[in-house]
């Protein structure tokens, strides 16, 4: 599925028939196709039809925010002739965008579908945690920053 649609230029621009197939047959940023699928509360699974290649054909990398797939198909014999060429079979190069904490799992090659599986692990320290109101005991770190608040003068008041 193309992003963008020629067929109207077609209408009306004479001698760019050629242009337009050569942009019709470039990279293809739909294929492979692929599934983004969320399976828990911080688990992912990225699924890829890659029908054709074998597990030393796809490479896996994952540099920062990006998660980078790509696929060599390695040279086919020589000798064949195909007369008609349905499957599109070539090398390709998917980049995906992930969250802050995300790593890949595992990764699977089974049936032609490349499954990739994720997880987000949020250090505990970025974390969201509660924070107790009242009389209870506050440990010697949390004391510490209630003592900052309450020296700049706007915290620590009570209501009269």
């Amino acid at each position: 599925m193309r992003s963008f649609d020629y067929a109207p230029l077609y209408r009306t621009t004479v001698g760019f028939d050629r242009l337009f197939n050569m942009l019709d047959s470039g990279p293809r940023p739909d294929w492979p196709p692929y599934n983004i699928e969320k399976i828990g509360e911080h688990d992912y699974r990225i699924t890829m039809a890659v029908a054709g290649f074998s597990e030393q054909e796809i490479e896996l990398t994952q540099h920062g925010p990006e998660l980078i797939v790509t696929g060599h198909k390695n040279a086919e014999d020589e000798g064949r002739q195909i007369l008609h060429r349905g499957l599109a079979i070539g090398d390709f190069k998917q980049v995906f965008r992930i969250a802050d904490h995300v790593k890949v799992k595992a990764a699977t090659l089974r049936d032609g579908l490349l499954s990739i599986e994720l997880v987000q692990e949020i250090p505990e320290e970025l974390k969201p945690r509660r924070i107790p109101v009242g009389g209870g005991s506050v440990s010697a770190e949390a004391s510490n920053d209630t003592a900052r608040i309450a020296g700049d003068g706007r915290a620590g008041r009570k209501a009269a």
